[in-house]
């Protein structure tokens, strides 16, 4: 600087401004002037800080999440030691998934990523939280927090594949998320191989072996501010130094910093170095992969060469000799197996005339890359949306995946050949104030956009002209202005587009209405025009209302007040026109008649009448529900259905095409769902020999969980249906299930207010105890019978049993009796035992005789995702982590039961035995080493092992004798 700028005044304008564009970096990229991005979790909402220690900028979260509350560490477990960022955390009590968006990054460069977390009994509490962490779609590490005072830390290597990445905090049942930091550190592409498109590394130890104190390594030492620990153990290792400057080869895989490189650790009194490690049991890594740092301290001409072995299994095929000019390093470029315990010595060759060394080592887990995220155009388009309209619904995280955490009211294609793609977005009811953005036509893939019942304002945009996929565009009951798009109307009027536009009293209704108005006529011949269209405006009102009042007055005769309408005066005052209000496909009767073939494939019927199977022009098969004249139910229910239907959207719902209201012909046309009920396949009527697996009914549970939510919770008012039962949830060609039949829905107010009606309505065996005494409905008497439908799925039996005996009562006598097992339905294959009894205990909850017990269908579906995700996670640990059990008894059918191993595995933490001493580094427990002496008569060999889980891995890194050796591994040479 000083080269080139020769006054002070000059080095003050420059030093201003370059503090000013690190500022400016900072705020409007999130990076600062290093590409750093280092983040104080939970500190004051827009405040920042220079760390201590680092000298680096340390800023609050508030740019980076919109979720969870900002706390500090209980005053108990302050201490002078801990770095600042460990103070202050942010709690997420309550979402299932909270991300932090980390933007402005290079897609397709390799960042390290490390979070941080001290619990230090922030919440008063004393209970220790397990929980999940992700780096964008992909699993990272379960933090398992073990202790109040000390830290943990997770630390990943990836390629990010896009501008950004989430880092997300999963609520897994075992205790609230919290975070304390998170830092972001780009990385040159050459750097750690291992990490690649395919596969990123998450750290297990990075260690500097032979330092004299307990000096920790980081930033500035290290450019990329990676954290090296100190590794000695003074008994049974010599520590060497040197003070000269140790250089990095050109395109060096690791440039591992000098001052770590000047220390070594090599045998006090043996040939060898000896140690192991003992993997944390939560990992579900495939293998482990370590990258060993060597350089020549000796200045004499003596050879120094050795082995490293795995196992007793030669790990690397040549002999390594560390060079005194360059550091180097030797590395495994694929995971090694999965061990209990991993066992390394490192051995002089006959030739050597030197023991070996170590000057440093780094362990890695694999975490391969599955997922696909969500299509990045989609994702832009949705955050854009998502900041226009402020929308308040958990959306954070990738939209679409992983697919158990799709954001809510959103469809998503996930066919395994091609990136996810948004489908359908329901955003009815959801206070959208403002113009239609064009972000909406950013998603290509649309199939179905419900923007209805809003405060939207302003023109339809042409733009959404563009969307060709698009089958549904529903803008009822907001405030648009203007004409429809020339486009968009002729689509909805050749049929290949759903236009539903209605209570839009200043959006023209086709693309003339909307013309400007002639030039001025002069005053008198504007008059007579005035006078002449009012007189035949009234004219037509009197002949219109006359030809109405005679069409309907038969109608009318027969509609009566509903029972169970919320608002009398509103639903059943006016003409049928503007009670339904309908802008689905109308058919006409004999219309039906020609789809169903004369009604002559029956396919179910019920209280409100038969229904059929048939089929529109261009072969889209339908189910047609026709209204009974004797029917208990009448053309007041069926306008009540219809009018509920139309407004429902939801992937778990069963879907309405259209309606007939001819004469005296009332049918509902709905999509037909061609594997039937699940009534039907629980008791072996479906038309099949293969019965539902348990993850097959893990599925449908969710799925129609979910559509009771929506109901419940995505309606304004919300619904309540009455009448949930297994043969009202439909599955289609792909097993995927949607809730049937509103005809008895009621809406409400809130979770307290009932309906009023006083004739029973459902089926016995779902129905609430709670409703023979009321009369009365509410949310959690749909949670009731979704609970005894789970039991009908854990079971495979009836409601009601011979006797009679409720399903309740069986489950709970057994369960009482510790005879769980027999409870469970024979015919469901292998399952994982816990998601079993976590429904079980699910089921059973839901069916708690006092309403308040019960849970909400929020909760029931956020369990029902967690046991889908153990069900799932169970999928891909099998061989490792599961035994099975057959049960081969005489009158029943063989069954796998899964059982996690890991539930036996204690944790542990390297170790060291026969140890002398401990020591702790500033602000995180430092690797702890010891060592034990072996007099074995026939061994000179020592045995060491060290403390690499930093207190922040809960693992332990061990040395221990190995004797034989043999085969190479052939890992690579750098």
């Amino acid at each position: 600087m000083a080269k080139f700028f020769r006054t002070t005044k000059v080095v003050g304008w420059c030093l201003i401004l370059m503090s000013f564009y690190a500022i400016t970096i900072r705020v409007h990229s999130q990076l600062d002037s290093l590409g750093f991005i280092s983040i104080d979790c939970g500190y004051p909402d827009n405040s920042s800080y220079i760390d201590s220690s680092t000298k680096m900028p340390y800023n609050s979260d508030t740019q980076f999440i919109d979720t969870g509350t900002n706390y500090r560490i209980a005053t108990l477990y302050i201490k002078p030691s801990l770095d600042k960022q460990l103070l202050s955390l942010r709690s997420f009590p309550n979402s299932t998934r909270n991300c932090y968006t980390l933007k402005s990054l290079d897609a397709g460069l390799k960042y390290l990523i490390r979070a941080t977390f001290l619990y230090g009994n922030y919440d008063g509490l004393n209970k220790l939280p397990t929980f999940d962490i992700y780096f964008g779609i992909n699993y990272w590490k379960t933090i398992s927090i073990s202790t109040a005072d000390a830290p943990v830390a997770a630390e990943v290597i990836a390629v990010i594949p896009d501008n950004q990445v989430q880092v997300c905090l999963i609520n897994t049942g075992l205790g609230t998320p919290f975070i304390s930091g998170l830092e972001l550190r780009p990385l040159k592409s050459v750097l750690y191989p291992a990490a690649n498109a395919t596969q990123a590394i998450i750290l297990f130890s990075r260690v500097n072996a032979g330092p004299t104190d307990n000096t920790v390594i980081r930033y500035p030492i290290d450019p990329y501010d990676r954290i090296w620990r100190p590794w000695n153990t003074p008994q049974v290792w010599t520590e060497l130094a040197s003070t000269s400057t140790i250089q990095n080869l050109p395109n060096d895989h690791f440039e591992v910093p000098s001052s770590v490189m000047q220390t070594a650790v090599t045998p006090a009194n043996s040939s060898r170095l000896q140690f192991y490690w003992i993997p944390d049991p939560k990992d579900k890594s495939p293998g482990y992969i370590s990258a060993f740092h060597f350089f020549e301290l000796n200045k004499s001409k003596a050879l120094r060469e050795f082995n490293i072995y795995l196992h007793d299994k030669l790990w690397y095929a040549s002999p390594v000799t560390p060079d005194n000019l360059y550091s180097g390093s030797i590395y495994g470029a694929d995971p090694a197996p999965q061990y209990s315990q991993y066992n390394v010595s490192v051995i002089p060759t006959s030739k050597s005339e030197l023991p070996p060394i170590i000057n440093a080592l780094e362990i890695f887990s694999v975490a391969y890359i599955t997922g696909t995220a969500t299509d990045s155009g989609d994702v832009n388009a949705i955050m854009a949306i998502k900041e226009k309209y402020k929308v308040n619904r958990g959306w954070m995280g990738d939209p679409c995946a992983p697919q158990a955490y799709a954001w809510e009211g959103l469809n998503c294609s996930f066919d395994t050949s091609n990136t996810p793609r948004i489908t359908t977005l329901n955003l009815s009811s959801s206070g959208l104030i403002g113009d239609i953005t064009t972000s909406f036509a950013n998603l290509k893939a649309i199939q179905y956009l419900d923007l209805s019942h809003n405060s939207l304002t302003g023109s339809i945009p042409d733009e959404l002209s563009n969307l060709l996929s698009l089958k549904l565009l529903d803008l009822t009951s907001n405030q648009l202005n203007g004409s429809i798009p020339a486009d968009l109307l002729k689509r909805s009027q050749d049929g290949s587009l759903v236009l539903r536009i209605g209570d839009n009293r200043d959006l023209c209704a086709n693309e003339n209405s909307c013309e400007l108005p002639p030039k001025k006529k002069s005053p008198m011949i504007l008059i007579i025009v005035i006078v002449v269209v009012v007189i035949l405006v009234l004219l037509i009102v009197v002949i219109l209302v006359l030809y109405i009042r005679r069409k309907w007055q038969g109608v009318y005769r027969k509609i009566m007040v509903a029972p169970c309408i919320d608002n009398p005066q509103e639903e059943g005052s006016d003409n049928a026109g503007s009670l339904l209000q309908l802008e689905n496909r109308q058919f006409k009767y004999n219309e039906l008649v020609g789809i169903t073939e004369c009604f002559r494939r029956e396919i179910g019927r019920g209280g409100f009448g038969k229904v059929y199977r048939g089929n529109l022009e261009n072969g889209t098969e339908v189910a047609v529900k026709m209204l009974n004249e004797s029917s208990s139910q009448g053309v007041q229910e069926f306008l009540a259905e219809a009018k509920h239907l139309t407004r429902v959207h939801h992937k778990n719902l069963v879907c309405l095409i259209g309606y007939c209201k001819d004469g005296d012909h009332c049918g509902l046309v709905y999509e037909y769902m061609c594997e039937g009920t699940l009534e039907d396949h629980l008791r072996g009527q479906a038309g099949n020999d293969s019965p539902l697996t348990w993850k097959q009914r893990l599925r449908i549970a969710l799925e129609s969980a979910q559509g009771l939510e929506y109901l419940h919770t995505g309606c304004t008012p919300p619904l309540i249906h009455r009448d949930v039962k297994t043969s009202n949830i439909l599955l289609n060609a792909n097993l995927e299930a949607k809730i049937a039949d509103f005809g008895l829905s009621k809406a409400t107010s809130n979770d307290t207010t009932t309906g009023i009606c006083t004739a029973v309505v459902g089926t016995p065996g779902y129905l609430d105890p709670q409703y023979y005494i009321t009369f009365k409905s509410s949310k959690k008497s749909d949670v009731y019978s979704f609970g005894v439908v789970l039991l009908e799925m854990v079971t495979g039996e009836a409601p009601i049993f011979p006797g009679p005996v409720h399903i309740i009562e069986w489950v709970q006598q057994r369960l009482a009796e510790g005879d769980f097992e027999n409870v469970l339905d024979m015919r469901m294959g292998e399952y994982n035992v816990n998601s079993v009894r976590k429904v079980t205990d699910l089921a059973m909850s839901c069916t708690a005789q006092e309403p308040g017990q019960r849970p909400t269908m929020s909760d029931v579906v956020v369990q029902l995702k967690e046991c889908l995700i153990l069900e799932l996670g169970t999928a891909g640990i099998r061989s490792h982590n599961m035994y099975s059990r057959s049960d081969h008894s005489s009158n029943s059918n063989s069954r796998t039961v899964y059982m996690d191993a890991s539930e036996s595995i204690q944790s542990s933490a390297f170790k060291v035995e026969h140890v002398s001493d401990v020591s702790e580094s500033a602000g995180i427990r430092s690797h702890n080493m010891y060592s034990r002496s072996d007099h074995s008569s026939n061994s000179n060999s020592r045995t060491v092992y060290m403390d690499a889980s930093e207190s922040i891995q809960s693992s332990a890194f061990k040395v221990e004798h190995v004797s034989d050796v043999s085969e190479s591994a052939g890992p690579t040479l750098r």
